[in-house]
This record gives C-alpha cells, structure tokens and sequence, in this order.
C-alpha cells in the first residue's frame, strides 16, 4: 500500500502525467505520419473546408 501514496505527492504524479502524455502524443504522430498512405490521405483530408461542390 506504500506505492499508493507515492501518486499522492504532486511533485511524483506530474512529470509521470507529462511522460504519459508526451508518450502518448509521439504515438498518435508515429500513427498519423508512419504509413505514407495515410499520411497523404489524411494531408489531403485538411483542405475539404475550403473545395467547393
């Protein structure tokens, strides 16, 4: 039960949260841009706003 009040002490728990997530945030942009596919997809994907019909 000792592990538990390690999360207790902000000074513990905030650069863990900032790991997750920049961990998390690295994952998302390796997802987005590791396939060439997706990525010119999702790139063209951006300008749909602005096309007329």
């Amino acid at each position: 039960m000792e592990w538990l009040m390690w999360f207790t002490k902000l000074e513990n728990t905030k650069p863990l949260g900032l790991l997750i997530f920049f961990i998390t945030f690295c994952a998302i942009l390796f997802y987005v841009f590791g396939d060439r596919k997706r990525g010119e997809r999702l790139e063209a994907h951006k300008n749909m706003p602005f096309q007329d019909d």
